[in-house]
């Protein structure tokens, strides 16, 4: 849970870096698996038909996991990167090609929910629902949609209830999808829980409701877990905690822990058999990276799955992030500047408002939960605060303990008590 700075100042880190090191820091076992690996096959790549035995035991692994915790065995081959956001590169190839391949060669459009976070590249970039990743960039690119942001808290009407705003959502969502014209959109991505957009919990039925209108209209459905898997929800993959059936599941991040950049999407057995019937027209999928399917990385990422397991921190995901969530709406639910707080594992967010009787939110160009990330750091407890909306994030290691929590808590709060002045000046 701790590092330190060059003076030797200890720091809580309920960031996990950035949502990823999800077994803590420090662990020597990823580092001897990481040698061992390096010292049998330092590097292969998988291009023509090459692999290596890390990333086959590795690739078998993960559909395991699916298959017997998440409740997906319509998962069938993985695609392996190496940047946590590389995983939604080949998500246009694999569209474009499931969709000229049936005869639609219009097809081109992608539609995200409005502010995910899915990357940086130009692609995945335009697929990112925060504005300001486009600022400088000339994004989105062309044939990309943005559904309306599914955040009950922020973006519900007045009168409006859960259910209600669940179906205006995906009602809207259905008429962007007729207005374009069904046999043009390719596929809708979602973050099962939005992460650098504001920890946002989808409402109540959302994902139920969209997948009913996706097979309706015949759109494939990708998940983005590059966040919310490994057991950062507490449950394996959000895929099994919203019983969900998507069509690829993109992965980073908690696949290492971070310890070694590696990244994978995992396709359907419809999508396989596409691409598989269509290669003696079209040819193989032209798409890979020198360092796809790294045998280091399947090293590491086997050792990472061993200590998840060994260690039960998926469970300890579901209690201790219960726990923390309970702790934080003790300490701050009736705060004058905090609005909602949510989280799903550990997966939390405090969401400030500006004037809680009028739910008046700051002013986005004031920055107010800035100031409660610089004054927590002061304190020695490492938070973010998020880009989209002003809520300060929390999703520590998965193998954080009650008493590390409550330490945690207790820095934090002293560090939201000296921002007090700034955020009564920014309201």
């Amino acid at each position: 849970m701790r590092v330190r700075n060059h003076q030797g100042r200890d720091f809580i880190d309920c960031g996990a870096g950035l949502w990823c090191v999800n077994i803590g820091y420090g662990r020597a076992e990823l580092g001897e698996a990481a040698a061992k690996a390096m010292a049998e096959l330092g590097y292969y790549h998988l291009f023509s038909s090459y692999s290596n035995e890390p990333i086959i035991r590795l690739a078998d692994r993960v559909l395991a996991l699916f298959r017997e915790r998440a409740g997906a065995p319509h998962l069938s081959k993985v695609f392996f990167g190496t940047a946590d956001r590389t995983p939604t590169t080949p998500i246009s190839s694999w569209c474009a090609t499931t969709t000229i391949c049936a005869a639609s060669p219009t097809r081109r459009r992608s539609s995200p929910d409005s502010a995910p976070y899915h990357g940086l590249t130009a692609a995945a970039g335009s697929l990112t629902g925060i504005l300001s990743f486009h600022k400088a960039f000339d994004l989105p690119l062309p044939g990309v949609l943005h559904t309306a942001c599914p955040h009950f808290f922020r973006f519900g009407q007045a009168g409006e209830d859960e259910d209600a705003f669940t179906r205006r959502m995906v009602g809207e969502l259905k008429d962007m999808i007729q207005r374009e014209g069904p046999e043009t959109v390719a596929a809708f991505i979602a973050e099962p829980i939005m992460g650098t957009g504001g920890a946002f919990i989808p409402p109540r039925g959302y994902f139920e409701q969209v997948q009913a209108v996706l097979d309706e209209n015949d759109i494939l459905f990708i998940a983005d877990e590059v966040i919310t898997g490994f057991g950062r929800t507490g449950e394996w993959f959000a895929t099994g905690l919203y019983n969900l059936k998507p069509d690829i599941v993109t992965l980073a991040k908690g696949i290492t822990s971070a310890y070694f950049p590696l990244s994978a999407s995992v396709i359907s057995e419809r999508m396989w058999n596409v691409l598989r019937d269509a290669s003696a027209e079209f040819g193989p999928v032209m798409h890979g990276f020198t360092y796809s399917g790294h045998p280091v990385g399947g090293a590491v990422a086997m050792a990472n799955i061993d200590i998840m397991e060994r260690e039960n921190l998926v469970e300890n995901s579901a209690a201790m992030g219960a726990y923390f969530l309970e702790q934080l709406r003790q300490r701050f639910a009736d705060h004058p500047y905090v609005g909602d707080i949510r989280g799903q594992g550990l997966m939390m967010a405090i969401e400030l408002v500006a004037d809680r009787k009028t739910k008046r939110f700051f002013d986005h160009d004031k920055w107010a939960h800035r100031a409660i990330q610089r004054k927590a750091y002061d304190e020695g407890v490492m938070v973010r605060a998020l880009p989209y909306v002003e809520a300060v994030s929390f999703s520590p290691p998965l193998c954080i303990t009650r008493a590390e929590i409550d330490e945690a808590i207790a820095r934090f709060a002293r560090g939201f008590d000296a921002a007090m002045p700034e955020l009564r000046a920014a309201a």
